[in-house]
Formats: structure tokens, sequence, C-alpha cells
């Protein structure tokens, strides 16, 4: 096979590679969530609704959602040099659109071409550091892309909030370019070939699957939660069309010899349950990311800068924790990190649900810090205990199958705390005597946001029974062998 001849190779310099996936990936997953901040001078400057605005965040996770289960078949057909290219390319083709455009259909096209440089480059990232690092190492690795993961989303509202105090939004785009085009001539210089291609037969009726199961569910749950509801036509077709797409998908992938999207690997336990908390962790991570914003400018009135701030110092807490983690995960496995790491989570998100007008800044971010080292604990460790009790030759369909379910699972978790924060809001204004005061709407408002963290608690409580099956995979000599 040849990711197992890849991995031998003498004269792969592991660095400079991880260098160069980590300064793309860094400025790719930051505009994502650095444009959110801006959704507000969107709205006024276009002159566009709230529910179309959102597109330029549900269009890119719809994007990901088609591409991302693709990559394990893109990776087995291309180099690792003309994957990570093409991804750059597609990056900077994407900025340079957003950073000109002039109207909201010229920055939604900007914002696909974006994220499909993302998904050429996520699945890549994740597959390379399988092939070319040992896996008694691998904990340490995987905790260096998880800081940059993390740590980019976290940091990109609070400096996009710096940016829009003097810049207008187009700045955002404008000071990520240069630093695309650094990590496009680095990994020029450094990127490396590490597997050889097999070139598959391809499949147009699995691609078509794919993209109509993926696509639909991404957009059905995406739509729900923003404000079309789960009643609405649209909504319901959306997902009806996902679910059966993705049960003819899976059943044809079953019975193919050369499958786009090999499932074999939910035959390993270990693999299924690391999957399994990273998505509960994506839910309650991606729901909270969305959820205390609101909290935050709604029911106390701040500023989006300040809010940005305020959920800084948990972002970095994460981001430096995540490669200590990982050093941790080498030594120990993961039982002994992703058990109290539940723990914690579920902790926090019952404190999340208590908050009300009178919570005092300090106690948010005290939560907050808490709730990103109890992740800081789970993700990478599940994450890479799983990936380690795949076969080399799985490593591309185990890396699909994570990172395709993760955009799932984050579409779901937003879109269902969004609409639990919808009908708590709604059920409190219906039992109070006077609902055009203004207070009485900030109370329901935060009456809607303490059900929504009841929510995330109930997922988290779900990952911490998960947890207690999950066992440290011992590399073999047969795997050392390779």
């Amino acid at each position: 096979m040849s990711n197992q001849q890849a991995a031998q190779t003498p004269n792969v310099k592991a660095l400079p590679i991880i260098a160069s996936f980590l300064i793309a990936g860094f400025i790719g997953l930051f505009s994502e969530t650095a444009l959110n901040m801006a959704l507000r001078d969107l709205i006024i400057g276009f002159g566009i609704h709230e529910t179309t605005a959102q597109w330029l965040t549900t269009g890119y996770l719809l994007t990901l959602g088609i591409l991302v289960p693709i990559s394990g078949f893109i990776l087995q057909w291309f180099t690792t040099r003309q994957l990570f290219i093409a991804s750059l390319i597609f990056s900077i083709i994407g900025t340079f659109i957003a950073a000109i455009a002039p109207t909201f259909s010229v920055l939604m096209i900007a914002r696909v071409v974006q994220a499909i440089g993302t998904a050429l480059l996520l699945p890549l990232m994740f597959n390379t550091i399988l092939v070319i690092i040992p896996p008694h190492k691998r904990g340490r690795a995987m905790g260096i892309i998880g800081l940059v993961i993390m740590f980019a989303p976290a940091v990109g509202p609070t400096v996009s909030g710096l940016i829009l105090k003097t810049l207008t939004w187009h700045w955002i785009f404008w000071i990520s370019l240069p630093l695309l085009l650094v990590a496009l001539v680095f990994g020029s210089f450094f990127m490396q070939n590490i597997t050889t291609p097999t070139k598959p037969k391809i499949d147009i009726l699995s691609i078509i699957l794919s993209t109509i199961g993926f696509g639909g569910i991404v957009y059905g749950f995406s739509s729900a939660g923003e404000g079309g509801g789960w009643g609405s036509t649209e909504v319901i077709i959306a997902l009806v069309v996902g679910i059966l797409g993705l049960i003819v998908f899976s059943i044809r992938q079953v019975k193919m010899k050369e499958p786009m999207l090999d499932l074999t690997a939910f035959k390993y336990p270990m693999f299924v349950i690391g999957l399994l908390l990273i998505l509960v962790s994506m839910m309650v991570i991606l729901s909270s990311m969305m959820i205390l914003p609101l909290y935050l400018q709604t029911s106390l009135a701040l500023s989006t800068f300040a809010a940005g701030l305020m959920l800084l110092p948990g972002g970095i807490v994460n981001g430096l924790l995540s490669p200590v983690m990982g050093g941790l995960f080498d030594r120990f496995g993961p039982k002994w990190l992703v058990i109290p790491g539940l723990i914690i989570v579920v902790a926090t998100m019952f404190g999340f649900s208590t908050i009300s007008l009178e919570t005092s800044t300090a106690l948010i971010v005290a939560l907050h810090i808490a709730l990103m080292i109890g992740v800081s604990m789970i993700m990478m460790p599940a994450q890479t205990n799983g990936l380690n009790e795949l076969p080399p030759e799985l490593y591309p369909h185990g890396t699909a199958i994570m990172n395709t379910l993760q955009q799932v699972a984050g579409a779901v978790g937003t879109a269902v705390a969004i609409s639990i924060l919808s009908s708590g809001s709604r059920s409190f204004m219906e039992s109070v005597s006077d609902p055009t005061d203004p207070l009485n709407v900030v109370l329901a408002f935060t009456n809607g946001v303490q059900n929504a963290f009841i929510f995330g608690a109930i997922v988290a409580v779900v990952g911490l029974i998960i947890s207690f099956f999950i066992k440290r995979i011992i590399v073999d000599n047969q795997e050392q062998a390779h």
C-alpha cells in the first residue's frame, strides 16, 4: 500500500510540512468565524435580511458538507503537493474576491470558493499527519493541529472586532491575503509528496448521492436554525431527501469493490467511539459559540468587541492546552483525559444554564475557560485514538468520515440550540402580562439561552456515558513494521 511505503520514506521532513499546514489552516479557519462579527455591518451595508446574511456561514458549511466526503477519494487521485497548492489557490482567489466584493452575491461566491480551499486542506492535513508521524508520537502532533483548529476560530471574533472598530469588513480579507500567499510560497518549497496516487475508478453516482445526502442534511438543519423552523416545507424536504440520499449512498458504498468512502472504518469500535465523542464535542462547542455571543450582546448589552474580548481567554487557554493534552495522551492514553474532560464540560454547561442578567462577566469568562479546558481534553485524544485503530489504507476514509460528520454535527447542534432558544423566549413571553416591556424581552431571551445550554448539558451527559467505553489503542508490531 502506498501510504505504508510513504510512511517509511526516510527523507520526509515532517516539521516544514506541518508548519505549511498550520499557517494555511489558521487563516482558513480564522476567516470562517471572523466574518460572524461583521454580519451586522453587512446587513446594513448590503441592505439584506439577517437570514440572507446567515448564508455566508451556512453556504460555507454546506460547501464543506458536500466536498469533504469526496476528499477520501480525491486524496487517492492527486499527490500531496498538488492538493496542498490547489487548496491554497482556491483560498487565495476566494479571499481576494471577498476583499473586493461590491455586492452580497459576489461575497457569497467568494465564501464558496474559500470553502473549497478549506475542504481540500483539512482532510489532507489529517491524512498527512497519520502517514508521516509514527503512532506513539501522534498525540502531540494532533495537539498542535488542534491548537490551530480551536485557536483560529476563537480569536477570529476578537481580531475582527478590533478591525471593525477602525476599518471596514473588507479588511478582514485584505489582512488574511498576504498570510495565505506566505503559506503558498512556504508550502511550495517544503511540501513533499508522501503518498502515491492509486487513482481508483470514479463513480459519478456515489458523488451525486453523497452531495444530495450530506448537502441535504446540512442545508435542512441550517435552514431550521436560521428561522425557517422545523415545520417549514423547505426544511422537511431537505432533511428527508438528505437522509434518503445518505441511506442509498451507504448501501452503494458497502456493495462496491472500490468505494468512494470506505465504510468498513465503522467496523473498528474505538474509531466509532472516538467519532461519537468528536460529534458530541462539536455540537456542544459550536452551539455555545453561537449562543454565548448572542447572550453577551443581547442580555448583557455588550459591544461586539467587548463580547469578543470576553471569549478570548478561553480560546487562548484551549490553544495552549491542545499540544499539552496531545503529549499527555501519548503517555497515558485517552481514558484519563476524556472522562474528566467530559465531567468538566457537563458541569460548565449546567453552570451556563443558570446565567441571568445579574451574572458577573468574571463568572462567564471562568465558565468559558473551563469549557475550553474540558474540550481540549476530549477532542484530540478521542480523534487520535480512533484513527490509530485504523489500518493505513483506511486513513483517507477515516479522516474524511470524521471531518464530514463534524460539519453535520456542527450544523445540527447550532440549529437545535437556536430553535430551543427561540421557543424558550416565546414561551416566556406568553406567560408575562406586558410583552411590550423591554425588560421582559431581555428576560425572555435570557430564558431561551438557559434552555439552549440545558440542551448542551444533555448532549455532554450522553458523551460522558459513551466515554466510559473508550480503550487505549496499543500499536502492535505489525503497525511498527510499516
